[in-house]
């Protein structure tokens, strides 16, 4: 089969890979119809080469059609049409039965000292082959496809696998108040979904992003939205607008990619050049995040309010403003999307009047072939490419 295989830093290629098999009685065996770029997918393309080895499929926003199942599986059946999760989680452990999905037990990568396994994301998340590719193995079958109907376009549910219920754990543990106010930092992928949710649940919603195109997608949704180039002191900006004291809620879309910080971009750069094992302990331990998304959420939420963390941070060892966190009496609160546990939540969002307008929310679709162009256009942010749907 044909599949997107990392070769490097910003070299991902289509590649003829063995094709997956049943390993065991609890898999199953998709043939993807769809399959999404993710933005983390961009911290493998330019910064987490450390971590990965040529060869390795990436890849973990897939949906297809079951071709085969394992002795063990009941719960779908050759030709259902079926969303995949990007965690691969058992649904039975402890974590699992608290909806900490992301934290599974069963696929704990314990090696590492990580959460539940990715598909297609590092070494550190279980090395699992990803779904950018013609077809996908399905660990853990018996919990984690969501059947989907037969009939609408793969755009309706295909970001069940990541895009929507990240967006709605990231508004969710904002803990908004009624009537108020959520700041959404970073107009991406999930800070677009995550204003959607957040304006369909009535809060007021304000945006903030540097590219145009993304500002312009948000104010035709109904968004609010902030220039970040056009202004000097953005928070100042938020609390302007929300009677001095600023926004209720804030969720970080942006993390360790965030711009404004000139030494973490140098500190970014630099481990691109170290030898893998030396960059590994750097990227883990020392920190190479680019914080400025995270200190402007801190310093715009109002005291006593929240923020939500849905965009990815490294290092163990960035410095946070903790007196200020202290001294505001902010909450924090993060992590991989436990996808399983929104899924009912979101599903009826996804009847034929499409809430969220997931129909059109790719800016692109392209053929696998062309997943190398995909990458380099997305990473740019060129064309104004926000997300690109894969067709194999």
């Amino acid at each position: 089969m044909k599949a997107v295989v990392w070769h490097g830093k910003r070299d991902v290629r289509v590649d003829t890979v063995p094709d997956p098999r049943i390993e065991l009685a609890n898999d199953i065996v998709v043939k993807v119809t769809s399959t999404g770029i993710c933005g983390s997918d961009l911290h493998l393309y330019e910064l987490l080469g450390p971590f990965m080895a040529e060869g390795d499929i990436l890849g973990h926003e897939p949906m297809g059609i079951v071709e085969e199942v394992g002795q063990d599986i009941t719960n779908v059946h050759p030709g259902d049409r079926v969303v995949i999760p990007f965690n691969i989680a058992c649904g039975h452990c402890w974590m699992c039965e608290r909806g900490l999905m992301s934290q599974c037990e069963t696929t704990q990568v314990r090696r590492e000292a990580k959460g539940a396994a990715l598909f297609g994301y590092t070494r550190l998340y279980g090395q699992v082959p990803g779904g950018q590719a013609e077809y996908l193995r399905v660990p853990q079958a018996q919990f984690g496809p969501i059947v989907v109907p037969q009939g609408p376009p793969d755009d309706r549910f295909v970001y069940l696998s990541d895009v929507l219920p990240t967006a709605w754990q990231a508004v969710e543990y904002a803990d908004v108040p009624e009537g108020g106010t959520l700041a959404i930092l970073g107009l991406g992928p999930v800070g677009d979904m995550a204003a959607r949710v957040a304006w369909h649940r009535g809060y007021r919603v304000i945006g903030v992003d540097r590219v145009p195109e993304r500002l312009a997608r948000a104010r035709a949704n109904r968004i609010e939205v902030v220039d970040l180039d056009a202004h000097d002191d953005v928070a100042g900006v938020l609390r302007e607008m929300t009677g001095g004291r600023g926004p209720d809620s804030v969720v970080d879309a942006v993390g360790m990619e965030a711009h404004g910080s000139p030494a973490g971009k140098l500190a970014q750069t630099m481990v691109g050049l170290l030898p893998d094992l030396v960059a590994e302990k750097f990227i883990d331990k020392a920190g190479v995040d680019r914080l400025a998304a995270l200190h402007l959420a801190i310093d715009a939420v109002r005291r006593g309010g929240t923020i939500s963390v849905s965009g990815m941070y490294g290092g163990t060892a960035d410095p946070l403003p903790m007196m200020a966190l202290f001294d505001k009496q902010i909450q924090l609160r993060m992590g991989q999307a436990n996808v399983k546990r929104w899924i009912d939540d979101i599903m009826p969002l996804l009847s034929d009047d499409d809430q969220l307008g997931v129909d059109g929310f790719a800016t692109h679709h392209a053929p696998l072939d062309a997943a190398p162009q995909a990458y380099e256009a997305f990473q740019e942010k060129r064309d104004g490419t926000v997300k690109v749907l894969l067709r194999p």
